[in-house]
């Protein structure tokens, strides 16, 4: 399966296999957008259609929701049919590189973004700009910003990829943050401070430069993959795109500002943030968690063009409710990071996020386990990747536990689990939008062991044996199961 050249060739395939639900009837941004897609979605098998609402009030633009509602999709966009292919290819990169020590490890993987088949490419034109407003022709107002809740302040964009670069180095970064519109011509950055954008900002801070910022909407999805993947130091997120699309990606140069961006984008937003410029209020915004976020402050984005296609669409994520393509994108990213962790802990034998995690809070780790207190080793070592990975609460069990099952999982937490002996804690930098801890940024992580105990793990008493047949009677009953009449 080829990858499709921008969302709208991605929308026609979807057509074609029925997986797409238009809307013709006129509906509001404000709100409706957002309670049909949580209605339509809630419950819905394999994650519920792509909805395309083809009159939406105050706006040209037809507005697409839940397009990344099932990790299929997303896989579809790569040109996969499922992780496995992604997931083996990326083995494959890793397998050649060598280092010793767990920071070494983790410093390699950066090496399969290295080669020049994955470098983005820089063309001279793109279907982004076969439109394009400068100046005083910037209307923010006719596009299709969604409120996605009734107590929201602002209008807000949660699907939008922010690119920025490092004002020293001039490498590139790609991030999701929530855009939150307030004025004709400008716009809040929800940044966490440990967004490598929020350290970008510093640079040009401490230089009292501007810094150019562009918000791009659509395009290619691999580009929104890498944006919504956990970072790595020194690593260009589009070259992990390139990566996940298997060549390049193509970018142009904006009108306005010195950046580039995805060249099949939908719609960009281009301008800059004026370092010596007070931040505002951000007011009430609904945020990925399912949950409003209420306070900070955040960084005006003065708007200086808007550029897009001739006939684009608008890409909206709608947060709060079951938010099916948080789960999915959570999902598809803990499949990919899952060669990374068993890069840097070759015991783990898998890894998974459940759609409790809301949606990557909670992480499901199993491993082969050799030697007393090897669990705890494994939880110290994954909350130190904090904050990039967020986990709150991480459960550790034993190989053959099916992840992807939560009862299973918490079947055998309810059983292993001693809370004096087997229970992790530790403080430290954390996500911004866990609004259970105290303070912003800071987060409590916990950790549960659940593994069968080993001797040297002070426990005096004999493991028991869990209760099933041996291997031959079930051989035995495979063999004899048309006679039982029981299919």
């Amino acid at each position: 399966m080829t990858t499709p050249d921008g969302l709208s060739e991605y929308l026609a395939r979807l057509t074609v296999g029925r997986e797409i639900v238009r809307v013709a009837a006129e509906v509001s941004p404000v709100d409706e957008i957002a309670a049909v897609t949580r209605r339509v979605t809630a419950g819905a098998e394999a994650g519920g259609p792509v909805l395309v609402f083809e009159r939406v009030a105050g706006s040209k633009l037809p507005v697409v929701t839940n397009l990344w509602g099932a990790a299929g999709r997303v896989y579809g966009f790569l040109g996969e049919e499922s992780a496995t292919a992604l997931v083996e290819r990326l083995r494959s990169e890793l397998s050649g590189k060598v280092a010793e020590g767990w920071w070494e490890k983790l410093r390699t993987v950066p090496q399969l973004a290295q080669g020049g088949r994955f470098a983005p490419r820089v063309t001279r034109s793109g279907a982004c700009q076969q439109v394009v407003r400068l100046g005083r022709d910037v209307e923010l107002g006719s596009l299709p910003f969604v409120r996605s809740g009734s107590r929201e302040t602002a209008a807000c964009l949660t699907s939008g990829v922010v690119f920025t670069k490092d004002p020293a180095s001039g490498v590139r970064d790609v991030a999701r943050v929530a855009v939150a519109v307030h004025e004709r011509a400008s716009c809040r950055l929800l940044w966490s401070i440990h967004d490598v954008g929020f350290q970008n900002y510093l640079g040009y801070q401490r230089r009292s430069l501007r810094m150019p910022v562009a918000i791009v909407v659509g395009g290619d999805a691999a580009v929104l993959l890498a944006a919504s993947l956990p970072g790595l130091p020194g690593v260009e997120p589009l070259r992990v795109a390139g990566f996940l699309r298997g060549g390049s990606v193509d970018l142009v140069a904006c009108r306005s500002q010195d950046l580039e961006v995805t060249a099949n984008a939908e719609v960009v937003l281009e301008g800059f943030i004026d370092p010596g410029e007070a931040w505002e209020p951000v007011g009430t915004v609904a945020s990925a968690t399912g949950h409003y976020r209420t306070e900070g402050l955040a960084p005006i984005v003065h708007v200086t063009a808007v550029t897009q296609r001739a006939n684009p669409v608008w890409l909206a994520s709608i947060p709060g409710g079951a938010n099916r393509e948080e789960r999915a994108l959570a999902e598809v990213a803990s499949r990919l990071g899952l060669p990374v962790v068993q890069r840097l802990l070759p015991e783990v034998v898998d890894f998974a996020v459940p759609p409790c995690g809301s949606p990557n809070n909670v992480a499901f780790v199993s491993i082969r386990k050799q030697y007393p207190y090897q669990a705890r080793r494994v939880i110290q070592q994954l909350m130190g990747l904090s904050p990039h990975w967020a986990v709150k609460l991480i459960v550790v069990v034993d190989e053959g536990v099916a992840l992807r099952d939560s009862e299973s999982v918490w079947r055998e937490v309810a059983a292993n689990l001693h809370a004096p002996r087997d229970l992790v804690q530790q403080v430290g930098p954390g996500s911004q939008l866990d609004h259970a801890s105290p303070e912003p940024g800071m987060t409590a992580m916990v950790g549960l062991d659940a593994t069968r105990k080993l001797p040297g793990e002070g426990h005096a008493r004999v493991w028991p044996e869990a209760v099933e047949c041996d291997a031959d009677v079930l051989e035995r009953l495979e063999q004899r199961w048309p006679e039982l009449g029981l299919n």
